[in-house]
C-alpha cells in the first residue's frame, strides 16, 4: 500500500527535505480525475499519489523540481482538446489546473557565538521565522535562561560540537564569536558545510586575513564567495541591536531571495 501523503509530508519535514505537492485545483470538461487529486514529488523524481498520468504529469514534476528550487508556488494550466491533448496522451476533451506548491524545511539559523549581539539577533530572527540553535563553549553565556525561545543550544568545545551540528542546504549560519581564533575555527568549518548562508561578523581587515590565512590552508578563491561579510546590510548600525536589525534582513532578503545592498 503506497504511503499516504500527509503521511509524508511530515516525515520530510521531520527530516528536513524538501518535496512539493502538486494539487488539481480547477477542472472543466472531460480530465483524467474529477476530484481535487494531488501528487507528491520527491527531489529524486519518485510519486506518491498521480494526477493524471501521461506526460501532462511529466511536465508537473518538471515544474515541481524547479518549485523546490525556487521556493516559489505556480499554477500550471492543461488543454487536453484536440491537438493539445494528443501530445500529453490525454485525449480528454476538458482543461485543467494544477497547483505546484514547494515544501521546504524550516529554515534554521545556527548562532556560533552567545554575546550580546548573538542575544539579540536570536530575538529577532525567530521573530521573523527562523528557527535558532546558539553554539558556545561557555555555558554562563549559552543558557536557557539567555536564549529562552532558542530551538537548541549546544555547549561544548568548538573542536567537538561541529560533528553534532545538523547543518543542510537550507541552513543558515552566523559567526559572531567572542575572538578571531574562535571566528576562523568556525569559518573553516562553515565553509565545509552545504549551508545557504555564512554570515561573518568583522572589520574588512579581519575578514581579508582570515581569506588569506584559509587560501593558504587550501581553500579556493570561489569559497569565500559564499561568505557575507562583513555581515547585514548598510543601515548605519552601531549598537548590538542595530547590528541584528541588519543582519535579519540579510536573512529574510537571502531566504526570500532578493537583492540587497551589501554593507560597507
Amino acid at each position: 500500500m503506497d504511503k499516504d501523503i500527509y503521511e509524508a509530508i511530515v516525515e520530510a519535514r521531520r527530516a528536513g527535505e524538501r518535496l512539493a505537492l502538486a494539487t488539481i485545483i480547477a477542472r472543466k470538461g472531460s480530465t483524467p480525475r474529477r476530484d481535487a487529486a494531488k501528487m507528491l514529488i520527491y527531489p529524486d523524481g519518485r510519486q506518491i499519489g498521480t494526477v493524471g498520468g501521461g506526460c501532462m504529469e511529466a511536465e508537473i514534476c518538471r515544474e515541481a523540481l524547479a518549485a523546490m528550487s525556487s521556493e516559489k508556488a505556480q499554477i500550471l494550466k492543461f488543454d487536453l482538446t484536440a491537438d493539445d491533448a494528443e501530445d500529453s496522451g490525454l485525449i480528454c476533451g476538458g482543461t485543467m489546473e494544477v497547483y505546484v506548491e514547494p515544501i521546504v524545511p524550516d529554515p534554521t539559523l545556527f548562532i556560533f557565538g552567545a554575546g550580546h549581539i548573538g542575544r539579540s539577533v536570536a530575538t529577532i530572527a525567530k521573530i521573523v521565522g527562523f528557527k535558532v540553535a546558539i553554539i558556545d563553549d561557555r555555558i554562563k553565556y549559552a543558557s536557557q535562561e539567555r536564549f529562552p525561545n532558542a530551538d537548541a543550544i549546544y555547549v561544548e568545545s568548538w573542536e567537538t560540537v561541529f560533528e553534532r551540528l545538523p547543518i543542510t542546504d537550507s541552513s543558515f549560519l552566523l559567526i559572531a564569536t567572542r575572538g578571531h581564533q574562535f571566528d576562523l575555527t568556525c569559518l573553516r568549518f562553515a565553509l565545509r558545510t552545504p549551508a545557504r548562508y555564512i554570515g561573518l561578523l568583522g572589520s574588512r581587515r579581519k575578514i581579508q586575513l582570515f581569506f588569506e590565512k584559509l587560501a593558504a590552508e587550501g581553500f579556493a578563491p570561489g569559497d569565500f564567495s559564499r561568505v557575507r561579510a562583513p555581515v547585514g546590510i548598510e543601515i548605519g548600525s552601531e549598537t548590538p541591536e542595530e547590528i541584528a536589525v541588519s543582519i535579519a534582513a540579510e536573512l529574510i532578503a537571502v531566504r526570500k531571495k532578493v537583492g540587497i545592498q551589501r554593507s560597507s
